[in-house]
């Protein structure tokens, strides 16, 4: 249940008459009414806004009564799904008693009546989630204790981001809101609403205000016709997920067949599969269809789907002659998946960074990171010149990704695109990399301490008992670990020689390595790479192995496969910052996983160990999302529809 407060004190303009004839208070409470809220109550102060905290049960949004605003920027609000607490920002002239707003990577680091650096201004509303109330609540009363002019509402907000709550902003675009004073604020906003189409401005709000290049411009200038046309015949955006899953699936089948008709009928498929996969994020903005289990399956989607694709690809290509056709779309993957884990836990140390005061950050600036963070920052700003693009397509997105895939499966066959996509892949990885690493030694954040490091580390019992070696580093063991695998497949790749079984415990024992950073604390500043490191080592081991073993190329496919469905599920709920999943601690851990698979080599029985293990994860996967997004969730839902102590409702 969401409780809208539209706070008066301070705000002269609450009485105003609008257009309507009715005040701009009562107007602003019922355009929160048709923003979602589900109740809607008014606070004279400070103190009586505490009172009101203290009695919610669901998220609270806060306004002041100075602001004229379209009913859709106040549903974006309410319905906003990067935090649990987000806050309205205008690009309007800072005002008297107004507080202003300096933000980076779209959070609120720091909000005051003068800020020098200030990136905007509080638009006088926001949305507080369940867990931020208490924060609410001592944010009100301290505001209350030191009264300041200019409306209350600015200096709740100020004092809440004080207390350092973690804050989103949420900024206007195409739409209307700005906070008023008199009469003449007023008529001016009032006629700013009017000269805006809200419906054609919400859909155009659809689409991601940045994007890559392919996505921008082969996609994104039809695609919100085709959501226009979803939201038309109730198609949700789950269902557009799930056909978007089946044209890749069909692309990826049609790849495999061969035959120039087939392969372009393929890349066709696959492009209108990435269409829809733009368009089911287009309508969740469109009709503001959130959910946690939406952007996780969006997520995991993605990545089912290029991986099928690839698969189709490696088939296709081994079925047209070419003996290593598995080898290439097992390495596209792995590549693609250690990328991807690089990408999601540099994006926390960003933003962890950000949430950091800047004196604990980088030791005093200067140097070649901090020259690099500031180029980095003028080219995201020049939007739409050639730098801008140039850099946004370099890093390999996955528009470019089904861009280039489809183009040369079209025009050539399976074994080029392939080809294509891991040199490209290749390149993209040592650019961000080195980039990345240096910036990351500038910023000096210890990002692991701030999560749960055993955890997205994918450790499991045997890593929680190795001892902890602390010359060194977590990650110089994890890289350390990554080099008896990654040798033995290449031994395996250059020579048929069966009595290489018998290096797989050398290459476990060189593996485990990695465990024996398991207890050391992640404070370095490239710390963030663990995951990474481990993740490449675990596959580069079971590679490896498959290799080693004789295995089907296909069946050590599906086993990676598996693997990065588990970790991308990690991945996914940390980014959606959500608990671990039901039944993680019995996946064994990347280390237990590994010597499963060496005894069953030196058994001699890979092919079995790989399909039995793979078996066992991929079954505890789909149980893990079942309970994950079903049976608890019911659960929850039937203990708080009975009061405490039982009784029907009410």
């Amino acid at each position: 249940m969401t409780l809208a407060i539209v706070l008066a004190a301070g705000a002269p303009a609450a009485g105003l008459p609008t257009g309507a004839g009715e005040t701009l208070a009562d107007r602003l409470a019922a355009q929160w009414r048709r923003a979602g809220a589900d109740e809607v109550r008014a606070a004279a102060d400070l103190d009586e806004l505490a009172a009101l905290v203290g009695t919610a049960t669901g998220p609270v949004i806060v306004s002041g009564a100075d602001l004229v605003a379209h009913t859709a920027v106040l549903k974006h609000l309410a319905t906003s799904p990067v935090g649990p607490t987000v806050a309205l920002v205008l690009t309007d002239p800072p005002a008297d008693g107004r507080t202003a707003v300096r933000e980076e990577r779209g959070q609120v680091v720091e909000a005051g009546p003068e800020l020098p650096d200030a990136t905007g201004v509080f638009g006088g509303a926001l949305r507080v989630g369940v867990e931020d109330l208490p924060a609410l609540a001592a944010a009100a009363r301290a505001a209350a204790a030191r009264p300041a002019a200019g409306p209350a509402v600015d200096g709740l907000f100020a004092a809440l981001t004080a207390l350092g709550t973690l804050t989103f902003a949420h900024r206007v675009r195409l739409l209307v809101a700005h906070r008023v004073g008199d009469p003449a604020g007023l008529h001016a906003a009032e006629a700013a609403l009017a000269g805006v189409d809200e419906d054609k401005a919400e859909l155009r709000l659809s689409v991601k205000e940045r994007d890559d290049f392919f996505t921008t411009y082969f996609v994104s200038t039809w695609s919100p016709y085709v959501t226009k046309a979803a939201a038309r015949i109730g198609l949700g955006p789950t269902a557009v997920t799930m056909l978007s899953v089946l044209l890749a699936v069909a692309a990826a089948v049609l790849f495999a067949v061969g035959g120039r008709p087939a392969l372009v009928s393929g890349a066709v498929l696959l492009y209108l599969g990435f269409v829809l996969d733009c368009v089911d994020g287009q309508l969740a903005r469109y009709t503001r269809h959130f959910s946690a289990w939406g952007g996780w399956l969006d997520t995991m989607a993605d990545r089912a789907k290029e991986y099928v694709v690839y698969a189709g690809l490696g088939y296709g290509a081994t079925h047209a002659g070419f003996r290593y056709g598995w080898a290439l779309a097992i390495a596209a993957m792995t590549l693609q998946t250690v990328r991807h884990m690089t990408d999601t836990w540099y994006g926390v140390l960003h933003d962890e960074a950000a949430r950091r005061p800047k004196t604990s950050v980088g030791g005093g600036g200067g140097g070649i990171g901090d020259r690099l963070n500031a180029a980095s920052t003028r080219v995201q700003a020049d939007t739409g010149s050639v730098s801008y693009w140039l850099k946004r397509t370099v890093v390999f997105p996955i528009g470019e990704r089904w861009a280039l895939i489809a183009l040369t499966v079209a025009l050539f066959n399976p074994l080029v695109s392939l080809v294509a996509v891991l040199i490209w892949g290749t390149l993209a990885f040592a650019y961000t990399g080195a980039l990345r690493t240096l910036r990351a030694r500038w910023m000096w954040v210890p990002v692991l301490d701030t999560v749960d490091a055993t955890l997205h580390r994918d450790d499991g019992p045997l890593a929680a008992r190795l001892p902890v070696v602390r010359p060194m580093g977590p990650l110089t063991l994890a890289v350390l670990a990554a080099l008896g695998p990654a040798a033995l497949l290449v031994a395996a790749l250059l020579t048929d020689d069966g009595g290489l079984r018998w290096w797989v415990p050398v290459a476990l024992l060189v593996l485990l390595v990695g465990g024996l950073g398991a207890g050391a604390a992640h404070n370095g500043p490239l710390d963030w790479l663990v995951p990474a490191a481990l993740r490449a080592g675990e596959y580069l081991f079971a590679i490896a192995v498959g290799v080693v073993g004789g295995a089907s190329p296909w069946l050590i496919f599906g086993y990676v496969l598996v693997l990065t469905l588990h970790h991308y599920d990690l991945t996914a709920r940390l980014e959606k910052r959500q608990a671990a999943p039901p039944l993680h601690r019995w996946t064994l851990g990347w280390e237990g996983r590994s010597v499963l698979l060496a005894l069953a080599a030196i058994a001699g029985n890979v092919s079995i160990g790989l399909a039995t293990l793979g078996t066992y994860l991929l079954v505890g996967f789909v149980a893990s999302v079942v309970l994950a997004w079903v049976v608890l969730p019911a659960r929850a839902a039937r203990v708080t529809a009975v009061p405490v102590g039982g009784g029907s409702p009410g």
